[in-house]
Order: structure tokens, then sequence, then C-alpha cells
């Protein structure tokens, strides 16, 4: 039967000099189950599996496991290139838990007899901190530290060690611990750990206190092991005298460390916070494993079986926090002493009350916490903060899925204390999303239509009722109708079209783009069509539209047409967006320009159109701000149409349009972010099928696609702590979608009964340019009538 024995150690003591607190006999107890691990906390970047560091070694060590030390271990922290220095009893110099690792100004500052220990509380302290991970006993917190043994028990005071007599503990005369103090601090310590207790320390002590805090050192004392009310020397509801006089001289720069045991409870023999608790830190520092003999855990046997000595006290706890600073101060140079204490303070988890209280103070030591960003993240090198709660970016229809095609954009981001993490900020990109049911928008107009007119003026309005206000539907942006719809067309856009002379025509509309005015003041005779759009259907997704165009008749087979838009460009998303994210994409302007060139040959019509865009927040309907900060685009639009009557009543047209779009530089957006699209269409439409007015109209058609190009991202990659700057490099973020949508549709209309009937048949390969996308197809029948 294996069993346990307990040895109490450190922080206590009469009201004479600081002392390594007294043994009491030990006492059997069971061998201590494994602690359990607290629920991991996420972090900044993805986390391999822990499986390396995961063995009977980290097992069997209370203080990693049960601090969430793997988290820091996992991203590299080790404690390699700090210097833990133990002003103790000394330390165990041949055992294999420290080789290699005992920092070469290690020594005796109360006389000349070496670093080895006579008393093993020095040893014991020292493992908890950094033993090493070579698979064997225990492995400490920061297994790769260095450790500064500075041996300051008074001679002759360990040798009369007795349990059974308090007076008789290791004592520590003032003067040597701040000698200690100081050689810690000329040898480059990261952290001085005071593993001590008693009464208030000297001037000597508090003076060498203030210089090591006035040099950046991080100071760790015990709270004490009197909280039981064993000693009447000192009040067991506060830090012991010892402590408190350290924390004071040493200002932001001291942490004072209680215990609690493997369940999170605060230990019944130590001093809790009292009036020091916003400096107050607990960490496992109860049935601690294990005392050692020889370099190895001691095993002894007894008519009981096999047994392993345990520890316990605040001088065990404090080490924990120790081994914190050194992972640390390792994965984030940059840190000063009182920002490292800040942040163990701050990220404690809560041991008793709800928040700061005065047992555990500030809570228990979380390094996993620790290591996680503190506060907002902000792109390295530059204001623009990482999105939390909103995307990053917003692709547009023309994009795809290129966005969620990226194969992630890595980049660098720093927390409050300019501590750099890795993040990818393609998680947070989502790809443009145009209403998937475009059929529905298309038969439901969502509202009533109000019409009049003569040779010389229409207006045409959309009236909304009660049922079309709440079908969620916006107005159609454009129409391309036959004359025989052209009354509704205009009434659905809200148009006014006036003909001021025989040879001019002005144009007004609201919420309706430049496109299907300018269609309308021309005359266009081209089949409405549900589902496929036309090559020079609009390239932004649009509202709030207001548009004026005009159209000069320079002969009867040719006019110039002129038109001006302006509006907001609807950022959408596959997806739900949270409502900030709602809130921020109300209000996206764009200004659009534009002139035609129309031109008849008899049977053959032809016009040229040229187009200027400019958004002010997004780039080609997609919005790019927050994270990387980017702002708006030009675009310039190309459009040639051509329309032939190859036989009676049947006509052939189609229509090409090329765009090159120039991004602003802002934020990440570097110079040289260009992107060229390309839309078409061709009709094949027969007037005069079944009656006089009716039409059969066949449509092949691509939307508007991004056909090369991106953003040229201007990305940190790399971080200097030395300097606290990040390092850029380039990196392009392609805006290409992964295929081609390709729709076709068949479409017949014309007068049935006391109205306006319809029917279409469609086809639509990879909606939205999504190679993975499922073909999109159905058929549909309208009828319209006006009682």
């Amino acid at each position: 039967m294996s069993l346990a024995l307990m040895l109490a150690a450190c922080g206590g003591g009469g009201g004479g000099p600081p002392v390594s607190a007294p043994r009491p006999a030990p006492t059997p107890a069971p061998t201590p189950t494994p602690t359990p691990t607290p629920t991991p906390t996420p972090t900044p970047t993805p986390t391999p599996p822990p499986g390396g560091f995961v063995t009977a070694e980290y097992e069997r060590s209370d203080g990693p496991a049960f601090h969430g030390a793997i988290t820091a271990w996992e991203a590299g922290a080790t404690g390699t290139g700090s210097v833990i220095a133990v002003i103790d009893t000394g330390i165990d110099s041949d055992s294999p838990e420290f080789a290699g690792r005992i920092h070469p100004a290690s020594q005796d500052v109360a006389g000349d007899r070496g670093i080895e220990a006579e008393d093993d509380h020095g040893t014991n302290v020292s493992l908890v901190a950094a033993a090493a991970r070579n698979n064997q006993g225990i492995v400490g917190i920061a297994f790769q530290a260095d450790v500064l043994a500075l041996r300051a028990d008074s001679p002759g005071t360990c040798a009369t060690d007795t349990p059974d007599d308090p007076s008789l503990g290791c004592s520590f005369a003032n003067r040597d611990i701040a000698r200690g103090i100081d050689v810690a601090v000329n040898a480059g310590a990261t952290v001085i750990n005071l593993s001590l207790g008693g009464g208030a320390p000297g001037q000597a002590v508090l003076d060498a206190v203030a210089r090591a805090s006035a040099a950046g050192v991080v100071i760790i004392v015990a709270s004490g092991n009197s909280g039981d009310g064993s000693d009447p020397d000192f009040d067991r509801f506060q830090p012991l005298p010892f402590a408190s006089a350290i924390r004071d001289a040493g200002g932001n720069n001291v942490i004072i460390v209680g215990s609690v045991d493997e369940s999170g409870a605060f230990s019944t023999f130590a001093n809790p916070a009292g009036a020091q608790a916003d400096f107050f830190l607990t960490a496992r520092g109860e049935r601690i494993c294990c005392v050692y003999e020889d370099g190895r855990i001691f095993v002894g046997t007894d008519t009981d079986g096999d047994y392993v000595v345990l520890f316990s006290g605040t001088s065990f706890a404090a080490p924990q926090v120790s081994g914190a600073v050194a992972l640390l101060k390792q994965a984030f140079p940059n840190l000063t002493g009182a920002e490292i204490v800040e942040l163990l303070l701050d990220s404690a988890r809560d041991g008793g009350d709800l928040g700061t209280d005065t047992t555990f103070g500030r809570g228990i030591l979380d390094i996993a916490r620790a290591f996680q960003p503190a506060g907002a993240l902000s792109i390295a090198g530059t204001r623009l903060a990482v999105a939390s709660g909103q995307p990053v970016a917003l692709g547009s229809p023309a994009m795809g899925d290129a966005l969620s095609g990226n194969g992630g954009v890595t980049t660098v981001a720093t927390d409050k204390y300019d501590r750099a993490y890795s993040v990818d900020l393609g998680r947070g990109m989502r790809d443009g999303f145009e209403d998937g049911d475009r059929l529905r928008a298309a038969l439901a107009p969502g509202g009533r239509l109000v019409s009049a007119g003569n040779e010389r003026l229409a207006m045409g309005f959309t009236v909304a009722d009660r049922s079309a206000g709440n079908s969620g539907l916006e107005p159609v942006a454009e129409l391309l109708l036959s004359r025989n719809e052209a009354e509704a067309a205009r009434v659905l856009a809200g148009r006014i079209a006036a003909r001021i002379s025989p040879k001019l025509q002005l144009g007004f509309a609201i919420r309706e783009g430049s496109d299907g005015l300018a269609a309308q003041l021309e005359g266009s005779d081209a089949p409405a069509f549900l589902v496929a759009g036309s090559g020079s259907a609009s390239p932004l997704q649009a509202r709030d539209m207001r548009t004026i165009a005009a159209r000069y008749e320079i002969d009867p087979s040719t006019g110039l047409s002129f038109a001006m838009e302006s509006g907001d460009v609807s950022v959408s998303s596959e997806g739900p967006l949270p409502e900030p994210a709602r809130v921020l994409f109300d209000r996206n302007r764009y200004v659009r320009v534009g002139g035609q060139l129309d031109r008849s040959f008899g049977n053959l019509r032809g016009s040229m159109a040229l187009d200027w865009i400019r958004e002010d927040s997004t780039v080609l309907g997609g919005w790019f701000g927050g994270t990387l900060g980017g702002e708006g685009a030009e675009t310039v639009l190309l459009t040639g149409t051509l329309g032939y009557d190859i036989a009676p009543q049947w006509t052939l047209a189609g229509t090409l349009r090329r765009g090159w779009t120039m991004v602003d530089t802002a934020g990440l957006i570097g110079a040289n972010s260009r992107l060229a699209t390309g839309s078409w269409s061709i009709n094949l439409d027969r007037q005069g099928v079944f009656s006089a007015q009716d039409r059969l109209a066949f449509r092949l058609s691509q939307p508007l696609r991004v056909e090369n190009g991106g953003l040229n991202l201007r990305l940190p990659v790399g971080y200097d702590y030395a300097t606290e700057s990040a390092v850029f490099g380039d990196r392009l973020l392609s805006l290409t979608p992964s295929s081609r949508e390709i729709v076709g549709e068949a479409r017949w209309s014309g007068p049935m009964g006391w109205g306006w009937g319809g029917a279409s048949l469609f086809y639509r390969k990879d909606p939205f340019h999504r190679a993975d996308a499922r073909p999109d197809y159905g058929a549909a029948i309208s009828y319209r009538a006006t009682f």
C-alpha cells in the first residue's frame, strides 16, 4: 500500500527575524490523486494536442496542470532565458532536476559554505518553480529557467531544525536577505522568490526590495502559514508582517502568494489577503509532490507499504507564481516587471467571492489566461482593431466564394501590453450573398402600381400596401421591358420621364438605377426575364437611389445619353450579421456617372456606354473596412450592346461589359490593388407567337464576375520585441471566385384575359460563381390583372 506523508513548511515563525517555518511531525495520508486540469480557455491561436506534455511526470506534478502551464509550454514558453532567484536555504546542486541550469552567480550570501543545502526547503521551492522535464520525478512550472540559488540561512540555524520547537527553525538575517536581493538584481534575475516569513524585515531589506523594484525585477513573497491562528503573535486574517512590508516597499512589482488545495479551496494554514488583497494571488501550496533524496523522489517503506512525502505551505505556492513570471518574460520579453505583475493579477480566476476579496485577493493563478490577449487586439504597428463580433470583410456577388477560399490570412496582432499574437483574419471574412430567392423577388414586386402619362409626360409609382410592406422585398432596381410592359416598368421603378423638346428627353427616378431609366428614354425594346440578368445589369446591389438621365436625339438613328445616380450600396452576407454590423453597414454611399452613344443601321442596332462609379466605403459592393481599414474604390465600366433583326419578328442581341476597379490605398490595403471584371448576355426573342402582342425569348448570361485581381494587403508578418515594432510583408488577397455562374432562361409573356401572364424555365450552373454550389433550376408561371 502506498502512502504519502505530509510536511508543512515556510512562512511561519515567531516575532523574531524571518524564518523558514519548522515542519510538524510527518502524518500518514493517502497517496494524492492526480490534480484535475482546469477547463482549457480558448487561446488566440489554434492549439495543438497536448500529448507531448502530458506524461507520468506531468501527472505527478501538482502545479503545472492546476495552473494551466501547458498552454504556455505549447506556445514555446518554458522559461528559457529567464532567471529565478531563490533566496532560501540553498539547493541540491547534484540533483538532475537542475542539471546545467544553476546560475553561475549562485552563492552563499550568509557565509562561505557554498550553496549545497543543509535543509531541503530551498531545494523544494526550486523544484516547484523549475524542476526539469526529464521524465523523472516532477516537472516545474518553468522547467528550462535558470535557478539563481542564494543561500541565506544563518549559519547553524538549519542544523537545529526541530519540528516540535518552532523557535529552532532556519532563520535569516536582514543583512543576508538584503545582500541576496542585490546579488539577484546584479545577476539579471527575472524574479526573486522569497518563501520566508515572520516579523517585519529591517530597513536594509526594504531598501534592497525598493532597488530591485526600480530595476524592474518582480518579487514574489509567501503570505505565511499562521492563518489557522497557531501563532498568537500574528493576525491570522492578514499576511505576515514580513510579506506586507515587502509589498509596501516594492510597490507594483510585488505579489503576495497564499495557498489553495487541489480543489481550489483556501488552505486553512495560509494567511489570507486581508488589506493586501489588490496584490495577492493564491496558488497550489497544499499536498505538493514530493520530497527528494539523492536526486530522486524519496520512497519510504513502513508496515503499511511504500509511501512518498508531500509538503505543504505558502512557501511552495510562491514558486508556482515565480515560475509563471519566468514563462511570461520569455514569451513576451517587452513586458516590464510591473506589467507582468498586473497581468498575473488581472488574469487570475476567482476563488472565492466574485472579484477581489480579503481571502483569495485577486484569485487563483491562471497561466493559460495570462497568455491570452489582454484587452482588445489591434493589428501590429497600426491602430486597426481586430474586429470582435463583426466580420473582417464581406464580399460582393461578383466575388463569389473568393473570401472563403483564400486559405487564411494570417498576420500579427498585439494586445494592450504590445504582446504579439498570430491571428487569422480569414476566419472573419464572409462571402457576398445575392438574394438566393431571385425568383420570388421577381414575381413579387412588393407594391401596388399606379401610373399615368401621355406623349410628353409619363409618371409611375410603386405604392406599398400593408401586405407588400411586410414582405421584406426591395423594389426592383432596374427593368428592361417591352413596350407593352413599359407602363408597369415605370410604375415599379418610380420614374418620371418627360419630353422637353422634339430632340431632348429628361427622366428622374427614385429607388431605381440609371440603366433602366436610360433604357426607357432610348425606347429600348428588350425582353424581361425573371432570373437571367442582362450583361448590363447594375454592378452594385443598391438601394435608396436617386437618378437623373437625359437623352438627346442627334438624328433619327443616333442618340446621346447621360445619366447620374447616387444611393447606398446594400452590403450583404452569407449568413446573418450581428446587430452592430448591420448598423455599421447602414450607409455606404456611391455615385455613378455615365454616358452612352446609340445608333441604328437598318436592322442592326448598337450602343457603347462608359460609366464611372465612386464608392465611399465599399469595393465593387464588397466591404473591407474595420480590421483591414479599407475605404472606397473607383470603377470604370465599358459596355457594348448589339442587336440584329435576323428575320421578321426574330431578334438576336448581345451585351458585353468589362470593368476595371482601382481600390483606395488605406489601412492594410496597399497600392496597386486592382480588379478586372466582366459580364455578358445573349438574347434571342420572337414577337407574335400566339398573338400580335406576346413574346417568346431565350437568354444565356453570365452575371458580373471578378476575372482577376485582388487586394494587395500590407500585413505584419513578424514582430520585434526589442523595438516593439512590426515587420511588414505583402500578401495578395485574390477576389476571383472558384467558378463562373452561367444562367439560361426561356420565357413567354403576353396578354391573358384581363391581364398579363408569363411562364419561365431557368437553369443556373454554379450559382454565385461557386464551384461547389448545386445547380439551381425551376419554373414559374405569373399572372397580373387590374380590376
